[in-house]
């Protein structure tokens, strides 16, 4: 079955830099693109980071542009997520998914998803 294992998350301080790292099974990864959600306390998830094919064009909240970087490992069918200058508002709960390239369907499963604290 699909499975997806978060993992980097921590807490960290304003400014500061952290690596998530989301190894997936149970699918081909390297004909999947992946995408980064995350769900902040109260608020809906979103969607941070996406390929818009397998390792190809990206595209990015504004929340998160020019600070947040999605990339991918074929060989250890895991996707990263690098996060620069993080601020206050970065603080949730971390999410992998894939879909097919163009689709806007993602896997019904999730998770448990990977905490990220942002604080001085």
């Amino acid at each position: 079955q699909v499975q997806f294992v978060e993992s980097g998350g921590g807490l960290v301080q304003p400014g500061g830099s952290l690596r998530l790292s989301c190894a997936a099974s149970g699918f081909t990864f390297s004909n999947y693109a992946m995408s980064w959600f995350r769900q902040a306390p109260g608020k809906e998830r979103e969607l941070v980071a996406r390929e818009i094919s397998r390792g190809g064009t990206t595209n990015y909240a504004d929340a998160v542009k020019g600070r947040f970087t999605i990339s991918r490992d074929n060989a250890n069918n895991t996707v990263y997520l690098h996060m620069n200058n993080l601020k206050p508002e970065d603080t949730a709960v971390y999410y992998c998914n894939a879909r097919r390239p163009y689709s806007t369907y993602y896997f019904n499963s999730w998770g448990q998803g990977t905490q990220v604290t942002v604080s001085s």
